[in-house]
Parts: structure tokens; sequence; C-alpha cells
């Protein structure tokens, strides 16, 4: 059964970085899941300076924007598995839900929570999971933002019930909020 962490923090908070230095004081083969996609050319510098980030800590990387379960359920040969990040998850979902895949809203996102956290559990090291922290701006003005950032927090919520390890990053700075001190 896996130990599982989530680090949530604002935009630019430094958490993936934490997530990142965390798997690499662990010992063995690690896997980034990544969930961005690419959608322009900004976004796709941004995910090539991430890659160069992680070279020479030996890490595996797989993109998968929807299917995460899917993917953490073959990913078993892996320590360390790092996905980064439920956030972009979230929001893929909702497009996905919005070309006609299907209504979107916190049941159908606390299901597909669910069953990455059981994928999660299934897993035979340590799962380390990225999330933005969006409901502490402030109140959006359309429905669809209001309803993004809703199914985020549902996520947030529901990942860091079920996590062994809960972390805060602000500035650089973690703060661990949930579990013993597994940084290390």
């Amino acid at each position: 059964m896996a130990h599982i962490t989530l680090i949530t923090g604002g935009t630019r908070s430094g958490k993936s970085l934490f997530g990142q230095q965390m798997a690499e004081r662990r010992a063995g083969t690690r896997l980034f899941l990544a969930t961005c996609p690419v959608m322009d050319d900004e976004m796709a510098r941004r995910i090539r300076r991430h890659r160069q980030d992680r070279e020479g800590g030996n890490w595996q990387t797989i993109e998968e924007t929807v299917a995460v379960a899917a993917q953490l359920d073959r990913a078993g040969r892996y320590d360390t598995v790092l996905i980064d990040c439920l956030t972009l998850w979230v929001n893929n979902l909702m497009f996905y839900a919005g070309q006609g895949d299907g209504i979107i809203d916190e049941d159908r996102i606390a299901g597909e929570t669910t069953a990455l956290l059981a994928a999660a559990r299934r897993h035979p090291g340590r799962v380390i999971m990225i999330s933005n922290e969006v409901g502490l701006g402030i109140v959006p003005d359309n429905r669809q933002a209001r309803l993004y950032r809703d199914l985020v927090g549902r996520c947030n919520q529901c990942v860091a019930g079920e996590a062994d390890a809960v972390y805060l990053v602000c500035c650089g700075l973690p703060l661990q909020i949930k579990g013993e001190n597994h940084a290390m």
C-alpha cells in the first residue's frame, strides 16, 4: 500500500520543486506523471523547463491529461510517482466534459478523485500529488470559473482526507499540516 502525500499552495509557490526534492531524497525509480496539455508555445516552454529541472534526477516522464488513475495502475515498477498536477487534471476533465464527455460537477470530481486515490493506495511505493489551492482568492465573476474553483476544492479535500501527509507551500516554504514528518 502506498504512502500518499498531497502538496498544495498557490501558483508559483514552490510546491512542484518541493515535491520533486521530496521524491529525489528517496532512493529508487521515479515517475513524473504530467497532466499538462501543450496548448501553446508558452506552455511548451514551461514544460521544457520543468523537464530540464528534472534532468539527472533519475526520472521517467509520462504525460497523461485525463486517465491518471489508469497510468498510476501501470506504474507499479516505480518506487515514487509524482503527479503534477491535480489542478490541471480537473481542468482537463472540465474541458472534455464540455466537449460532450458528460456532466462535470462535484459528485463526478469526487468519484474521479476516489478512483485516483484507490489507484494510489494500490501502488506499492510512494505517491506525491501536487495541486493548487485556488480557493484563497476572490470569488470569480463567472459561473465556469466558480465551478472550476469548486471542483478543485472538492478534489483537494478528497485527497487531503485520505493522504498520509499534507503540505502547504507558501513563498517556497513548506508547512506540514497533516501527518508525521515524511519529508526526509
